[in-house]
């Protein structure tokens, strides 16, 4: 069989160009992207003859610098799919405050050539962010009113702008990090211009050290008025105990991506997990993950709080479940009532492949990027 020369292009899409696609996405089609997403994960098995998803587990290559992980990914999909490999280089020293710089390749699916090489520092905390989106609709929260963030890097910025977005019930969100420094300033002020009617504030907290007591209890005050908790850290000790976290909150966990890492403690994670007990109709008691396969083996908190499979239910799983609900017309002001949830999430590489696939389409249609042409001719 013969086939065609075709001279292929490159589109080469920028970060800041990615931010320009991005704000073109609505949040509740981001949310409805990685709910088929998910889905598709959890409805597939090992033994299934024509998988829909292809995601080897991810690569790590430690550098002078930095963990460099190569994360290949297929999702068969002729609309919303595709294929790519991402790679991230997580900087090793503490005191780095350069984020995570990062990449995306997109292959064509008929010539199998590289067609887009696509920025995804802010690609990434994008598919993370819908996804904890997904969980904060799933589990019945409802009428937010304020959020407490851990971390002030791209994923925290996502999160925060996705959750303001979509709830307008969020009145206040408070950044918590281990430094007072430019990047949480340059944070707060964006977010005060993009949110104008929201309160954003920030507070210094190192869990690492003894000397920050006045600075704990402005942190435990502050988680006991929240409703969704957001932690994007690399820490390897809880940021704070279960005890300071209030019924009904929805704790949603990204940071951590090794059996080492551990962002909150045991007993946090095992108040999300459903008893006899438990009674309550505002809100569903459940610890949700991206994957209980990439979990068993990434998830510190999880391993360490001795949780077992049967413990947890994958988020696509509980998505072909249960309704999500569309809060966008609620103005009424309200708290929250009902058990601790919780979704741990380290991350799964058709994620990548969803959201890359969704920006270099929405990139082609706009017209937005920088065009290589005959970048595969010979």
């Amino acid at each position: 069989m013969t086939y065609p020369f075709t001279t292929m292009s490159l589109l080469v899409l920028t970060a800041k160009d990615v931010e320009k696609l991005i704000a073109s996405f609505d949040p509740e089609e981001l949310v409805e992207l990685m709910k088929q997403v998910f889905i598709t994960l959890s409805s597939q098995t090992k033994d299934d003859p024509q998988p829909k998803i292809y995601q080897p587990q991810r690569l790590l290559v430690p550098t002078a610098n930095h963990t460099a992980l190569f994360m290949p990914a297929r999702w068969a999909d002729s609309t919303v799919g595709g294929t790519s490999i991402k790679t991230v280089c997580v900087p090793r020293s503490k005191e780095d405050s350069r984020g995570i710089p990062g990449s995306t390749l997109v292959l064509d699916e008929e010539t199998g050539v590289v067609k887009a090489v696509v920025n995804a520092r802010s690609l990434t905390a994008l598919r993370n962010a819908a996804g904890s989106l997904l969980s904060t609709k799933l589990v019945g929260l409802k009428l937010p009113q304020r959020i407490v963030a851990f971390g002030a890097g791209k994923q925290i910025e996502a999160h925060l702008d996705l959750h303001v977005r979509s709830y307008p019930s969020i009145r206040h969100c408070t950044i918590v990090n281990r430094r007072a420094n430019e990047r949480v300033d340059k944070l707060v002020q964006l977010l005060r211009i993009r949110f104008s009617g929201v309160t954003f504030d920030s507070v210094v907290n190192d869990a690492e050290k003894e000397d920050s007591n006045s600075d704990r209890e402005v942190v435990k005050d502050t988680l006991s008025k929240a409703g969704i908790v957001i932690c994007a850290t690399p820490s390897t000790m809880p940021l704070f105990p279960s005890s300071w976290i209030p019924n009904g909150t929805h704790v949603i966990l990204i940071g951590s991506y090794t059996p080492q890492m551990q962002e909150v403690d045991r007993d946090l994670i095992w108040r999300a997990i459903p008893s006899s007990t438990t009674n309550s109709r505002s809100q569903r008691q459940v610890l949700l993950v991206d994957s209980t396969e990439a979990c068993a083996k990434e998830a510190g908190e999880l391993i360490r709080g001795g949780i077992s499979v049967e413990q947890v239910v994958e988020i696509g799983e509980y998505a072909s479940q249960h309704v999500v609900p569309d809060e966008r017309s609620v103005d009424v002001k309200g708290g929250n009532d009902g058990p601790v949830t919780v979704f741990k999430s380290v991350g799964v590489g058709v994620q990548d492949v969803a959201i890359a696939c969704a920006v270099v389409r929405r990139a082609e249609a706009l017209g937005v990027g920088t065009t290589i042409e005959g970048y595969d001719e010979v």
